[in-house]
């Protein structure tokens, strides 16, 4: 048991340290790129904490298995380097003793890792789409600096504000220009100009829509350079803001379905991400077999003369993955199971490095003919 807690204690520890670093690097990608989107005015900078929080069990799920399977071969090769693990085995303690007692913390793991990927992933992508919706259709008086020409989210009007009310819901002396609808052959040249005293946004609550609804004003039709306009009072009038075309990837849309829902479907998209979520538990535990075997170190060689082949190992089979999962989804492969004919081989090649290493060395001076003393004579005797 002291082994057990001490091997556990390595491990794990190495493995928070590696993830932590990947976690970061990961992280601060994305959030470079919301805040670039952020800076060009597409996203809110208030929800960029929020957005990345819900994107956490995103990252943690691909993270996980590879901060383990790097933690693994960094605590083992220490303690290889130092002799600490010859000690062990010199003691009896097998290399199968120490897949066990590996496999242990990597059930953890691979429950954390599946409680990610099914659960937590899909909720924070549902999430972080609906923020994003929000976001998008959010008030565009929030963004309006007055005495100053703002354009719509389509680029079919430009509205003018000389002031705004302390809670930012009423423009005060209000321009509003915007293109027509179709009158002939002028329908490029066909706008309408408004003024009004006032104006304030109301969301009709059954449909959803956003109107700009102007008070006392004049509202001018017509094309310019020409006489025949229309000129019209009014003490209130409505205008129908643009609602901002969104636009879901169908892969976000696939990451976001509830685990139940990918369950009860036969479509082979769907069921293939079912799959690709059970994958990533299984994964866990097959590199922990691939990294015991491969955490072997000769203390000539150096700590990290394995890392290199070893992670390049890791990428193979992650790339195997998803390289089978894009080809179910572009229907190349028909049936969604084949995403579990890649993890046999590795499972295999894992178990082969491990019996390859787990032969106990022979004792010196065994002979099949017995032992004897330095006189000669028979000890059996």
């Amino acid at each position: 048991m002291i082994i057990f807690r001490y091997l556990c204690r390595e491990l794990l520890g190495a493995t928070l340290a590696v993830s932590a670093v990947l976690l970061l690097m990961v992280m601060s990608g994305r959030f470079v790129k919301y805040l670039a989107e952020a800076a060009a005015g597409d996203l809110s900078a208030g929800i960029l904490f929020s957005l990345m929080g819900f994107r956490l069990p995103g990252f943690l799920e691909l993270v996980i298995p590879l901060g383990f399977f790097v933690g693994i071969l960094l605590a083992y090769g220490r303690l290889y380097i130092e002799s600490e693990m010859t000690v062990l085995h010199a003691c009896g303690f097998s290399e199968r003793q120490l897949l066990g007692y590996t496999l242990v913390p990597a059930l953890m793991v691979a429950a954390f890792v599946a409680a990610m990927s099914l659960y937590l992933t899909p909720t924070g992508i549902e999430r972080t789409s609906h923020l994003l919706t929000a976001d998008k259709t959010r008030n565009e008086f929030d963004h309006l600096v007055p005495k100053k020409f703002i354009a719509t989210s389509g680029n079919r009007a430009v509205y003018y504000a000389e002031g705004l009310s302390d809670d930012r819901s009423t423009m005060h002396n209000v321009f509003l220009a915007e293109l027509g609808n179709s009158r002939g052959d002028t329908e490029t040249d066909h706008q309408i100009v408004t003024v009004a005293s006032e104006g304030v946004q109301q969301i009709d609550p059954e449909t959803g829509l956003r109107y700009l609804v102007l008070r006392d004003g004049y509202r001018y039709e017509g094309v310019p350079g020409q006489s025949d306009y229309r000129q019209m009072a009014f003490a209130s009038y409505e205008v129908l803001l643009e609602v901002p075309r969104l636009r879901t990837r169908a892969s976000e849309k696939l990451q976001s379905m509830s685990t139940a829902a990918l369950w009860k479907s036969e479509d082979p998209r769907e069921r293939v991400n079912l799959h690709w979520r059970f994958s990533l538990p299984v994964l866990v535990l097959i590199v922990a077999i691939l990294a015991v075997p491969l955490s072997r170190t000769n203390p000539r060689q150096g700590r990290y003369a394995k890392m290199i082949p070893a992670v390049l190992l890791y990428i193979v089979y992650l790339v195997a993955l998803q390289s089978v999962r894009g080809a179910i989804e572009d229907g190349k492969i028909e049936q969604a199971w084949a995403i579990w004919l890649v993890h046999p081989p590795f499972l295999i090649l894992g178990l082969i490095l491990l019996g390859g290493r787990d032969r106990k060395p022979r004792k010196r001076g065994a002979s099949s003919g017995g032992t004897s003393n330095a006189g000669g004579a028979d000890v059996s005797a």
